[in-house]
């Protein structure tokens, strides 16, 4: 693997939790191919191999409702969430193809309260090399360290 693939992969986090960060969920879909798979869950079911997810997508369609259900149809407090990634880690490149680990940390500030730590846990991403030459995520597995979530998962992480 060569530098200008890994700062690639580093760019490609870091413009993935900015556009996160920012609530800009058009753009969020299309860190994504067309046949992706993006799942939420806990850590408990991973280690167990049980399928249960919090959220599960399996195409850049289903992504597209979710930003659609997020922007029109879904009530709830209005909050900031912040993103802290570790440097991901390269479990294997092949040409055009990446498997890569990272840890992360999200903070959710509501109106008038306080920060708190909302969701901690690691990535398991495949990334692919799209015909336009862009890294993009064909699989997304996010698994969150505690068993406990609070409320619901608005936003993805």
């Amino acid at each position: 693997m060569g530098f200008a693939d890994y700062l690639a992969l580093q760019q490609l986090y870091a413009d993935y939790a900015s556009t996160v960060d920012a609530g800009d969920w058009e753009r969020w879909v299309e860190f994504f191919t067309d046949d992706c798979s993006y799942r939420l869950q806990p850590r408990e079911n991973h280690e167990r191999g049980f399928p249960l997810a919090t959220l599960s997508f399996t195409s850049k369609g289903m992504l597209k409702d979710r930003a659609y259900g997020i922007r029109e149809t879904l009530f709830h407090d209005p909050y900031y969430q912040r993103h802290v990634l570790g440097a991901p880690l390269i479990r294997k490149a092949e040409a055009g193809r990446f498997e890569c680990e990272a840890n992360y940390a999200v903070f959710r500030t509501k109106l008038s309260e306080l920060t708190t730590v909302f969701n901690v846990g690691r990535t398991l991403d495949t990334i692919v090399r799209a015909g336009d030459g862009a890294l993009k995520f064909k699989a997304r597995l996010v698994v969150y360290d505690s068993e406990m979530i609070p409320n619901s998962i608005i936003y993805p992480v």
